[in-house]
């Protein structure tokens, strides 16, 4: 029986001291030292910018902070109040922000594929200035806000809209575009679609360049007969990373967009409230009535929308891999 004992705790591994492997960890980490010096710029930038900024918002959320006072805990009641007495958020901005969302988030991510798709089956030479031609209105966004925009939406008879309608006999009057609450919403979706195909537009051109020209002649050879055969069987499964990247690009930028409205219309809020978003009404409480608190109550609540939309993309063309 003891030597049954001696043989069992003989086989246990001993563990080492406390301070004998936090000796092993520091001398295991100054042996990579390189490493960690090349991913340094990074994890600063990542933790000055990203890491302390949503810690000290998700800290504010629970406090009464107005910039000037040392912030007060006051628990739950800033969510309390977003989700219950907020009549601004609960009429106006959550269900322009989905609305905003579900229209221009996934439609600017199928315009995307589909563009970047019918770019891949040009010549080579006419591709790049076709695709510099799709990437650059994500560029020059706010300059094209001004010269394009602005003047083609005027609600008098000389914006260019107004007037080519006007000439068609299509409108009997000008149409106030970006003033008039029943217009403005629309006007936000298609100035944004416009200017959608920026980063995710250019992974999805280079996903689907990079695909194996042999699985297209495989898939003729076991009987696939179309184009559409060809993108849902090969194309999308061998650009699934492209696909994931852009679709997280196209959540990010949906739901952070929100200047958008007050651009259009020269007023903030905009008129009758039919432009505000989300970021409208954080920018609304933080910057206007500093409720710097219940700001970052509002942003914690946008932070979680976020991440579960990411979470769905990522079970959509996410992999094991990258989990």
């Amino acid at each position: 029986m003891l030597s049954n004992r001696a043989q069992v705790a003989a086989s246990t591994p001993v563990k080492a001291p406390v301070s004998t492997r936090f000796k092993r960890l520091l001398k295991e980490i100054w042996s990579y030292r390189l490493s960690y010096l090349f991913i340094m710029p990074f994890m600063l930038c990542f933790i000055a910018f990203i890491l302390i900024p949503v810690v000290a918002a998700v800290v504010l959320s629970f406090t009464y902070f107005n910039a000037i006072q040392a912030p007060t805990f006051i628990g739950w009641k800033n969510f309390q109040y977003l989700i219950s007495q907020d009549l601004l958020f609960l009429k106006y901005a959550l269900p322009n922000t989905f609305k905003f969302a579900v229209i221009v988030g996934p439609g600017g991510y199928i315009a995307s594929f589909i563009l970047a798709w019918l770019i891949c089956q040009l010549p080579a030479k006419s591709r790049k200035w076709i695709a510099l031609a799709m990437y650059t209105p994500s560029l020059t966004a706010g300059i094209a806000m001004s010269i394009v925009w602005l003047p083609l939406l005027s609600g008098d008879r000389i914006g260019y809209l107004n007037s080519f309608l006007l000439e068609l006999g299509i409108l009997d009057e000008p149409k106030l575009w970006v003033t008039d609450k029943a217009y403005l919403m629309n006007s936000m979706m298609v100035v944004t679609l416009w200017s959608s195909m920026g980063v995710g537009f250019l992974a999805m051109l280079a996903g689907i360049l990079n695909v194996n020209p042999e699985l297209y002649e495989a898939g003729r050879i076991d009987g696939m007969s179309s184009r559409l055969q060809e993108i849902w069987y090969i194309t999308i499964p061998s650009m699934k990373p492209q696909m994931l990247f852009g679709a997280v690009m196209a959540i990010v930028s949906t739901f952070k967009a929100g200047a958008i409205g007050v651009e259009l219309s020269g007023q903030n809020p905009t008129p009758q409230y039919a432009g505000h978003l989300i970021i409208n009404h954080i920018d609304d409480y933080g910057f206007i009535r500093f409720e710097m608190g219940y700001a970052a109550c509002v942003s914690v609540f946008l932070l979680i929308i976020m991440y579960l939309s990411n979470k769905l993309s990522w079970g959509l063309f996410g992999t094991k891999e990258d989990e």
